[in-house]
């Protein structure tokens, strides 16, 4: 884990999703130096879902050693924005660090994108950087090491990362040409303005709202970004802009290489998902490392289809509740449908006599793969190796059952 160094303290950082996750791990960091913390977020009052407030979140960074102002801030209001900033300046004095956090996120292709969850994503992502940063540029320039860093990935522009998720790649990537143009932009002024980007998934309540609970065992904790933000701000501004980011790089570049720590299960510290957008030919090689660490088996599909059959319970077909169909395509084509909903299940060849609750497309040879852990389901629907058609989550909760086979075939 990076030390601090105190390089932060008496500087303001203004920090947008701030309520939980990065956000206040980026904020709890910059804390234990004796910042200020300006702790930007929508949740004022207590979530049903969601844990932490603005409130609770700036208690904590008292605790930690910092000074906190709470503002609830939603990033598509600029006058809430242009109050949040104000507010800011008058307690602190100024700006000198600001974290574009705040982000939406929904993983639908073109025809099932609905207008809503559209202008939501770009708002938020895009519109809200560009309007975060707009509004906190003039006091950075006053500012005598001045930083923004949007979490946000590098512009890779192969086609995998469109195809799947139009909208919300749009949206990401609004973030990051404002990393683009910003870093140009006020280069001659000092105004670093870099993206930085997690190689793994991190433990949020988005990804488990994704992924399921089971998420925990293969991402990274946010304490991650945390340091590698930290590291990002402590330098002079005017020796690192215009860079798009991994956290694990940023660490490796101040000596960290054991990222054991950062595991939220040190077991399955080997076995993690990869994030989006980043380079396809790093992560074939990441999930290639992963494959020649387990045997391969019987590559049968029926025979895997009467392995899972073996594992099936009453409990199960309780717990999970849907009906999945498999399309294959390769060595294997072929239909099959797994019923985790009726009765005490069961499995068979075609397509399920009850609707499916979600639809998975795949190689053959990727289906075992994911059925023997080789390959996450997450990383593989990332990648594009695995289409998804319905419920995502429900599609997910597959992850318990594939653990459970890892250990039998």
């Amino acid at each position: 884990m990076l030390k601090n160094t105190g390089k932060l303290a008496g500087k303001t950082l203004f920090i947008t999703g701030a309520s939980r996750g990065i956000g206040k791990s980026i904020a709890l960091k910059a804390a234990q130096d004796g910042a200020n913390i300006v702790i930007c977020a929508k949740t004022a009052e207590p979530h049903p879902k969601l844990p932490g407030t603005i409130y609770t979140a700036a208690k904590e960074v008292e605790e930690a050693g910092g000074k906190a102002l709470a503002c609830t801030v939603d990033v598509r209001d600029e006058a809430q924005v242009n109050l949040a900033v104000s507010q800011a300046v008058k307690k602190f004095g100024g700006i000198d660090i600001v974290v574009n956090n705040a982000s939406a996120i929904s993983l639908t292709p073109t025809l099932t994108t609905e207008m809503k969850k559209y202008d939501l994503m770009n708002q938020i992502n895009a519109r809200g950087t560009f309007l975060v940063s707009k509004a906190c540029l003039p006091h950075l320039l006053k500012s005598e090491n001045p930083h923004i860093i949007n979490l946000s990935p590098p512009l890779n522009l192969n086609p995998q990362w469109f195809k799947n998720h139009l909208a919300y790649t749009m949206a990401k990537y609004g973030m990051s040409f404002c990393v683009l143009g910003m870093a140009e932009e006020f280069k001659d002024d000092g105004v670093a303005v870099n993206a930085l980007w997690p190689r793994t998934a991190i433990h949020t309540a988005a990804i488990e709202m994704l992924s399921g609970e089971d998420s925990k065992n293969y991402s990274r904790k946010p304490e991650i970004l945390a340091d590698a933000a930290y590291a990002i701000i402590t330098k002079d501004s005017r020796k690192c802009t215009g860079k798009f980011l991994i956290d694990d790089e940023v660490l490796k570049e101040e000596g960290i290489t054991d990222l054991t720590p950062y595991a939220c299960n040190p077991e399955h510290k080997d076995e993690l998902m990869l994030d989006f957008f980043l380079d396809i030919e790093d992560s074939e090689k990441y999930i290639k490392l992963q494959s020649e660490q387990k045997p391969s088996g019987n590559r049968s599909v029926e025979v895997l289809f009467k392995a899972i059959e073996a594992n099936i319970s009453p409990e199960l077909v309780k717990k999970v509740g849907a009906i999945y169909q498999f399309n294959m395509t390769g060595a294997e084509k072929g239909t099959w449908f797994l019923d985790l909903k009726n009765g005490n299940g069961g499995f068979g060849r075609g397509t399920p006599t009850n609707p499916a609750d979600a639809t998975l497309t795949m190689e053959s040879t990727n289906f075992f793969d994911m059925f023997t852990g080789k390959l996450k389901p997450a990383t593989a629907f990332l990648m594009g190796k695995l289409k998804i058609d319905g419920n995502l989550q429900t599609a997910m909760k597959l992850e318990k059952l594939m653990t459970s086979l890892k250990a039998k075939l």
